[in-house]
């Protein structure tokens, strides 16, 4: 009962105020004042809750930012219909149970009235709930932050500086005979690789077309090791490309893919990249190694979703086997435009 005190008392303070600019004061206090409250709290009570769910309903549909324009206008039109709509029924409702004289040419009047009093109880709503959404975003950000932060110093403790290794590769791609055309592409891929490490990592996302890059390059590399052992196909929606992932999300997926599954003349590893404009999809036939590399403890796809929590994605990592296929679903998130 106490989470709904405030709502009680908003409703009955409302029912009072709401019978000021229809002229109760120039009744004398008694039965009037009563009834007049009776009837006002009656009101109050259809057109508040109404107009509340229909609220919810809409930031429950629309739950992000970049829908709150839309959300907005659904919510105009569906309070101007059943406040317009509570008003008619409830007049005639009382008009007949009471055998008052029904007054059509009050209709708009007291819409209009009811309307301002609908349009306080939403604005209210709606700061609050803006005020909770910028608090969640506030954490959210100092938690990413820190996650990234952390990553760094991990990278720092545990890898070779990025820079370093970029600028070796560099210079060893000097060094080899201008008639290796292979290794002279195997490092340009290679540098090319670091290069995106080095130009995402302080960026919490990135264009998916920007993405993909990388993993065809990564893929490229691997299949000099790899050969036929392993086919990857694309599949991908051209709406999909300004969308924006988590950096080296989708590369740690293909890693994944490859660190543990078998690869092999006999047995062929076959990955499919998959995107709509709302998810990217990679699917790999299920082939666990049964010798060889140690099974993974799951850090890179644990890595990855916290990273997707954390920048507020519109839906959860889905990780689903099943049919001799295994397959990780990231929710795409917002272009910079959709912001």
């Amino acid at each position: 009962m106490g989470k709904h005190k405030p709502l009680v008392a908003g409703i009955l303070i409302l029912a009072a105020l709401e019978l000021l600019p229809r002229g109760i004061l120039a009744q004398p206090p008694g039965a009037a004042w009563v009834g007049g409250y009776a009837v006002s709290l009656l009101f109050t009570a259809v057109l508040w809750l109404g107009n509340v769910w229909l609220w919810r309903r809409g930031v429950a549909r629309w739950p992000l930012a970049p829908a709150t324009a839309r959300r907005l206008w659904w919510q105009a039109a569906a309070s101007l219909a059943y406040t317009l709509l509570a008003t008619v029924v409830l007049g005639a409702g009382l008009a007949w149970a009471l055998r008052w004289p029904y007054a059509p040419g009050r209709v708009l009047p007291e819409t209009g009235l009811n309307l301002v009093s609908t349009l306080v109880v939403l604005l209210i709503y709606e700061a609050r709930h803006t005020f909770g959404q910028w608090q969640v975003n506030l954490r959210r950000a100092d938690q990413l932050t820190q996650a990234q932060t952390q990553a760094q110093l991990d990278a720092l403790t545990q890898q070779l500086d990025p820079h370093f290794l970029f600028n070796s590769l560099n210079t060893l791609a000097a060094l080899i005979e201008p008639t290796n055309a292979a290794a002279q592409q195997y490092l340009e891929g290679l540098a090319d690789l670091y290069r995106y490490v080095l130009l995402s990592r302080e960026r919490p996302t990135v264009p998916l077309a920007d993405e993909l890059v990388l993993v065809k390059t990564y893929v490229a590399l691997q299949q000099v090791r790899f050969g036929a052992k392993v086919h990857v196909t694309y599949d991908l929606a051209p709406a999909a490309l300004a969308r924006r992932v988590a950096p080296l999300s989708v590369q740690t997926l293909l890693e994944n893919a490859l660190k543990h599954n078998e690869a092999s003349q006999a047995r062929p590893l076959h990955v499919q990249v998959r995107a709509t404009p709302d998810a990217l999809t990679v699917a790999n036939t299920y082939q666990p190694r049964l010798a060889g590399l140690a099974p993974g403890l799951g850090t890179g796809l644990a890595s990855v979703r916290r990273r997707y929590a954390l920048l507020g994605a519109p839906g959860p990592v889905v990780v689903a086997q099943a049919a001799g296929e295994f397959t990780v679903t990231l929710p795409l998130l917002p272009g910079e435009e959709e912001f």
